[in-house]
C-alpha cells in the first residue's frame, strides 16, 4: 500500500508540474487575453506571488492536516464506517463513486466559501486577481487551505474514503483546475463538448467576473454537473468581455504577497463588486 501511494503522490506531482508547464508555455505563445502585454517583468512578478502561496499552503497543509486525514481513514476502515464501505467495500466502481461524491463535497465547499461572510474572507485572496491565469489556480490564503482541511476529516469519515481516491481525486481535479484557470481559450464546440462534463475555462473565467451575479455562480471543481443540477451554472456569450478581480483590491500594495496575506484583516467584506 505505501508504495502504491508514493507512486499516487508521484503521479499527482508530475502531473501537475506537466500541465503546469503546458499551460504556462500555451499562455505565452496563444494568450486569451492580453494580461501583461509583452510585460515579462510584471508577468513574473505576478507568477511568483501566487506561487509563493502555493508553497505556503503545501506546507502548511501537509503538517497541520495530513496526519490527521490519515487517522481518520485508518479509522473508517478498521471499524469498515462510511458509505463507500457499507456499499461497495469491494467494487470496482468504489473509486468512481469516491470521485463523484466528494466532488459534490468540494461544489458545497465552494459554494459555502461565498455565501458565508467568514470563509469569503479568505476566498477573497483568489478571487482578487485581475489577471487569472494558470498561476491563480495555486492563489489561496492558507487560512482557507485549512479550513477546508478540516472540514474534510468529517467527509472522509462519512464516506469511509481511502487515502489513495482521495489523491486520485486531488490527482485529476487539480489538472483540471489549472487548465480552467489559465489564460487559454478552447474552440467553441470543443469546449461545449468536453463541458458537458468537466469545468471547462469558458465556465471558470465567469466565476472569476466582478460582477456578483456572476461570482455567484459555476462552483464545480471538477463535474459540472452541480451547477447544472443546482441551477447556479453561468455562461457569457463572450468571455473576452469579462473582468477579472474585485474591485476593492486593485490596488497595487493589496496585490503582493503580504497584501494577500493580509486580505482577510480587510475590512470591506461587501461582496457585490
Amino acid at each position: 500500500m505505501d508504495e502504491l501511494l508514493n507512486q499516487l503522490r508521484l503521479l499527482k506531482t508530475t502531473s501537475s508540474l506537466c500541465v503546469l508547464i503546458v499551460l504556462l508555455l500555451w499562455e505565452t505563445a496563444a494568450p486569451f487575453l492580453p494580461l501583461f502585454d509583452k510585460q515579462l517583468r510584471e508577468r513574473t512578478r505576478h507568477a511568483a506571488c501566487n506561487f509563493l502561496l502555493g508553497l505556503i499552503n503545501a506546507v502548511l497543509g501537509a503538517l497541520a492536516v495530513t496526519l490527521l486525514w490519515v487517522l481518520a481513514m485508518d479509522w473508517a476502515e478498521t471499524h469498515q464506517f462510511g458509505l463507500l464501505n457499507w456499499l461497495l467495500p469491494t467494487s470496482r466502481t468504489r473509486l468512481i463513486l469516491a470521485v463523484v461524491l466528494f466532488d459534490a463535497w468540494m461544489y458545497w465547499w465552494h459554494r459555502m466559501n461565498h455565501r458565508l461572510l467568514f470563509f469569503w474572507r479568505f476566498h477573497r485572496t483568489h478571487h482578487s486577481d485581475p489577471k487569472m491565469d494558470v498561476t491563480t489556480a495555486h492563489r489561496f490564503h492558507f487560512g482557507e487551505i485549512i479550513f477546508s482541511s478540516l472540514f474534510r476529516v468529517p467527509i472522509i469519515l462519512l464516506l469511509g474514503m481511502r487515502l489513495e481516491e482521495l489523491v486520485i481525486y486531488e490527482t485529476v481535479t487539480f489538472v483540471i483546475v489549472q487548465l480552467h484557470h489559465a489564460n487559454v481559450g478552447l474552440p467553441d464546440q470543443l469546449d461545449r463538448l468536453l463541458r458537458l462534463l468537466i469545468v471547462t475555462p469558458a465556465i471558470h473565467k465567469v466565476h472569476h467576473s466582478r460582477m456578483q451575479l456572476e461570482t455567484d455562480s459555476n462552483y464545480s471543481s471538477l463535474f459540472s454537473i452541480w451547477d447544472r443540477l443546482f441551477r447556479t451554472l453561468r455562461l457569457r456569450a463572450d468571455p473576452r468581455t469579462i473582468r477579472f478581480g474585485l474591485n476593492a483590491f486593485d490596488q497595487p500594495e493589496l496585490q503582493t504577497l503580504a497584501g494577500l496575506l493580509k486580505t482577510p484583516m480587510n475590512p470591506n467584506v461587501k461582496r457585490d463588486t
